[in-house]
C-alpha cells in the first residue's frame, strides 16, 4: 500500500485497526470499512443478518455510529434458478441495518459461482472520540462481550452434524449488533481500547491490541465465555484455526495446565464476534453489568493488561 500523507487520515492502512478514519472538520470524522464473505449458514435471511452485523461491527469497534451502507453482492443467478435466495439475503441485511439506524444507499453486484454478501459501511464520530486497538493501558481489565466458538459451530453445521439448538444460539449471537458493547462503553466510560473479534480469532485480535498498545494481555482461558455446545464440536476447525495459531505463536506464552479443548477456542476464527474492550479496572464490573442489561448476556471479564514483557499474549489456566 502507498504511504498515507494526508494529515486528515486519523487511522489508516499503517495500523491493524478495524476501519479507516478520515477527519472532515474539527467536530466530525468519518469511519469506513468493508466486509463480505460466503454463507456461513443455510438460511438466507439469517446469513444476510450475520453478514451485515459483522460489517457494522467494525464501525462500533472504532467508537463510531454507522450512518450509510452499500450492499456488496456476488450471486450465481444462472445456477440457482432465480433471485429468491438473494432477496432473502438482502432482506436480512436490511433488517440489521435498520436496527443499527443506518441507511442503505445502494450497492454493487457481480455474477459469481459462489454466493457472497456484505457491506461497505460509513460511520461518524468526533475526532477526539475515536477508539482504536492501540490504547490499552497497564492495569486495565479486559471485557469480552460475546461468547466464542462460531467457527466450530458453522463448520460442523456445514457438515450436517451440529445440533439445532447449538446452531440457534450461535446464530443469535452472530446476529446481535455490537452496538450493545459500544453503547455500554459510552455509558460507563473509562474505556481505553476496543477491537472486535472476527476472522483472526481471539488470539489474533488480542495480539493486535497488545502489539499496537505496546503492552501484554493476560487472558484467563477458564474465564472465556463459550457458546453452549461448542466444546463438543472443536474437531470441526476452520482452515483459519491453523493460520491464526501460526500468526501469533511466537508472541504467545501458555501458563498453567490449560484444558486442550478450551485452548482450541483461542485460535477459532469468529464470524460477527463480540468486542474486546480494555477498560479501567474500577469500571470493568459496571461495563459487564451494563452490557448484559442491554442484551449481551455473555459479557465477561476475561483478563487484564500488564506492562510489556517478552510476550504480547499470556494465556493462563
Amino acid at each position: 500500500m502507498p504511504k498515507l500523507t494526508d494529515a486528515r487520515v486519523l487511522v489508516g492502512t499503517e495500523t491493524h485497526d478495524d476501519a479507516g478514519v478520515y477527519q472532515l472538520t474539527d467536530e466530525l470524522a468519518i469511519v469506513q470499512t468493508v466486509d463480505f464473505f460466503p454463507p456461513v449458514v443455510d438460511d438466507p435471511f439469517v446469513f444476510g443478518q450475520i453478514a451485515a452485523a459483522n460489517a457494522l461491527s467494525d464501525i462500533y469497534a472504532m467508537g463510531a455510529e454507522p450512518r450509510t451502507v452499500l450492499n456488496l453482492v456476488a450471486y450465481p443467478d444462472d445456477e440457482l434458478g432465480g433471485f429468491d435466495w438473494l432477496a432473502r439475503i438482502l432482506q436480512g441485511g436490511a433488517e440489521r441495518c435498520q436496527a443499527a439506524g443506518a441507511v442503505i444507499l445502494g450497492g454493487h453486484s457481480v455474477r459469481d459461482r459462489e454466493i457472497k454478501f456484505g457491506l461497505s459501511v460509513t460511520g461518524v464520530v468526533h475526532p477526539k472520540k475515536v477508539q482504536t486497538n492501540a490504547g490499552a493501558k497497564p492495569g486495565d481489565k479486559l471485557v469480552l462481550t460475546k461468547a466464542i466458538g462460531t467457527g466450530f459451530v458453522t463448520t460442523s453445521a456445514k457438515r450436517g452434524v451440529c445440533p439445532p439448538d447449538t446452531l440457534k444460539v450461535a446464530c443469535d449471537s452472530m446476529v446481535q449488533l455490537n452496538a450493545i458493547g459500544w453503547q455500554a462503553a459510552q455509558v460507563v466510560g473509562g474505556v481505553h481500547s476496543i477491537t472486535d473479534i472476527t476472522g483472526f480469532g481471539l488470539c489474533g485480535h488480542a495480539y493486535e491490541m497488545a502489539d499496537g498498545s505496546k503492552v501484554t494481555l493476560v487472558i484467563d482461558v477458564n474465564a472465556l465465555p463459550l457458546l453452549p455446545g461448542a466444546e463438543l464440536l472443536t474437531k470441526y476447525r476452520t482452515r483459519a484455526s491453523k493460520t491464526n495459531r501460526e500468526y501469533v505463536q511466537s508472541h504467545v506464552k501458555l501458563e498453567g495446565k490449560i484444558d486442550p479443548i478450551r485452548e482450541e477456542f483461542l485460535w477459532d476464527a469468529q464470524t460477527s464476534g463480540g468486542l474486546l474492550i480494555s477498560v479501567e479496572p474500577s469500571n470493568a464490573e459496571a461495563l459487564v453489568e451494563e452490557a448484559r442489561k442491554r442484551g449481551a448476556s455473555r459479557a465477561t471479564i476475561i483478563g487484564e493488561v500488564r506492562p510489556r514483557s517478552d510476550r504480547s499474549l499470556i494465556f493462563r489456566a
